[in-house]
């Protein structure tokens, strides 16, 4: 049992000691990572041997294959990596971390041939090698269909040229899944390809300065008559609108996910400065606006853990099925993200003129959790998708 999944007795059918011992190597690994948060923050980047460290403990391919080095199980297991992951107290790591275990890479499994999975998919999960997820662009982020990299077919190659934004690790990323235009303009001219960055003609823009998760780098990528091999293709030509849609679920879940544990944190964290500082003579905690606050804080977030452990549930019953459980993890998403605005907020409050500076974790998550209503798809876009579900 941990601060940031208290686990109950309606939880001990979901988690049982396999979980718990994944949790128990998630959070050691997550708090030997903790001192470093505000350093590499600062630094903008973390170690790449950070990546490596996850691929031995087995952290980047939980739900893989076990032949290409992943573990072979589900997706309660996942939560429990992004549960835990909460606890190196630097959002932008995790966010890196979850790219290459949760964003880029599951859809090269799903796709890829054996090749491919063996040349990137492999090492990937073991570390070894370092995954980029490319589909936003300048003027395009949300709105993939009007994508305009090209990808043309010259013989069994494919020539690249166009550009890609807010792209994590983009500034050192051995290779990307990236998305392309192959065909007619809107969604049913756009494929998905493997790009391995040591391809002629491809170049990184300046590594982009942003307010929070500032430890991922994050880049303009630049593609000017780059060759790969047709081979390097995932999936049919042309049909790749689907799976980026449907490979967003797995993402969007696991930013309800992470919110969720990060929510959880930083009100036990203010909670305890609560109860060690004092005004007026007594504890913070003592009075009834805090006492009031946090625990309508509690009550949300246990409701938005509950809404996204039964979009968990039910994309773990059918995960082949990602569009089935469009409604649950948009959901999901939507209301943790909308949650977190608030609650980190009132945390941050709490901490008084401390909580203006840096000295104090709170400073980093508020910053840091601005982002979660916007990657992934904003909460503009997550409403417009709930209309159309729900048929409005």
């Amino acid at each position: 049992m941990t601060e940031t999944a208290r686990i109950t007795m309606q939880d001990k059918d979901l988690f049982g000691p396999e979980h718990l011992a994944l949790r128990k190597t998630v959070r050691k690994f997550a708090e030997s990572l903790a001192p470093h948060a505000e350093e590499w923050d600062e630094a903008g980047i973390f170690p790449r041997e950070v990546f490596k460290q996850a691929g031995d403990l087995g952290l980047l391919g939980i739900r893989a294959d076990p032949t290409l080095g992943g573990s072979g199980l589900d997706w309660w297991h996942t939560v429990c990596w992004v549960e835990e992951l909460v606890h190196t107290c630097n959002a932008g790591l995790n966010m890196a971390l979850l790219v290459q275990s949760d964003m880029a890479t599951p859809i090269i499994e799903e796709l890829g041939s054996d090749e491919v999975k063996r040349e990137f998919l492999a090492p990937a999960i073991a570390g070894d090698k370092i995954a980029a997820l490319g589909v936003s662009e300048p003027g395009g982020g949300s709105d993939v269909a009007a994508m305009r990299t090209t990808a043309r077919r010259d013989g069994d190659d494919y020539v690249i040229n166009g550009s890609k934004l807010w792209i994590t690790h983009g500034t050192r990323a051995d290779f990307i899944t990236l998305a392309v235009r192959t065909g007619a303009d809107g969604f049913g001219g756009i494929s998905l390809v493997v790009f391995p960055t040591d391809v002629k003609g491809y170049s990184v823009g300046k590594r982009l300065k942003k307010i929070g998760n500032k430890s991922s780098d994050t880049a303009e990528l630049f593609f000017e008559d780059c060759r790969i091999p047709v081979r390097y293709r995932l999936g049919s030509e042309n049909g790749g609108f689907f799976h980026i849609m449907t490979n967003f679920q797995g993402e969007r879940l696991v930013a309800a996910l992470g919110c969720v544990a990060g929510m959880q944190r930083a009100v036990r964290e203010a909670i305890n400065y609560g109860k060690d500082r004092t005004a007026f003579g007594k504890p913070l905690v003592k009075f009834q606006v805090w006492k009031h606050k946090l625990v309508e804080h509690l009550t949300a977030i246990e409701a938005a853990r509950r809404l996204a452990y039964f979009a968990t549930d039910k994309f773990n019953q059918n995960p082949k099925n990602p569009a089935g459980v469009t409604r649950e993890i948009t959901m999901a998403k939507l209301f943790a993200g909308d949650l977190a605005q608030r609650v980190i907020y009132d945390c941050m409050q709490m901490y008084g003129g401390f909580g203006y500076t840096t000295e104090y974790p709170i400073s980093r998550a508020w910053t840091d959790v601005r982002l979660i209503t916007i990657g992934g798809g904003t909460s503009e876009i997550m409403k417009e998708i709930l209309t159309k579900v729900e048929g409005l």
